[in-house]
């Protein structure tokens, strides 16, 4: 029962088994929820705690698939991509305005995915040095490599707002 729950947490319902790019996958499924979120005018603080919370039970979810697949960083596990992706949206949201700009979702996805993908600066360090940690090193270093989304993402909801104003 214990590797079940794992399994769907970190897994986010399946979207890690995808053939094809899980992590983008997993990305795309938590786009549902921040629709969601901001569909309800949900503020900052409801999606970081939201975040948070799924981080928590993310590193628990993530350690025991670890253990159980005995492969450091499996593929299938997406739950760092959903908790990223949160992130990355809460921390743009103020600036997004409750619109429901599709173009907006789409670039934040896109530049999210990127530098997830690319792991720029100290991240890739970071990942290889303290690997030992499991699944905690997976999801603690999300933070590290999230700022460029954030500034280019945020420049690009001021220059929509400007140009629509």
């Amino acid at each position: 029962m214990k590797n079940k729950i794992a399994e769907i947490i970190a897994t986010w319902f399946g979207c890690g088994k995808s053939p094809k790019a899980p992590g983008t996958v997993g990305s795309l499924g938590a786009l549902p929820v921040i629709w969601l979120l901001s569909h309800y005018h949900a503020d900052v603080f409801a999606m970081l705690i939201l975040a948070l919370f799924l981080f928590f039970i993310g590193v628990w979810a993530t350690d025991v698939m670890i253990k159980k697949s005995a492969v450091k960083d499996p593929s299938f596990v997406v739950i760092d991509e959903v908790v990223g992706q949160m992130i990355s949206f809460a921390l743009i949201w103020p600036m997004l305005g409750h619109q429901h700009a599709w173009g907006f979702y789409v670039f934040a996805f896109v530049l999210f995915r990127f530098f997830d993908i690319k792991k720029m600066g100290p991240v890739r360090f970071l990942i290889k040095k303290f690997a030992m940690l499991g699944g905690l090193c997976l999801m603690m270093f999300l933070p590290v490599f999230l700022p460029p989304p954030f500034f280019i993402s945020g420049r690009f909801c001021l220059f929509v707002k400007l140009i629509t104003a």
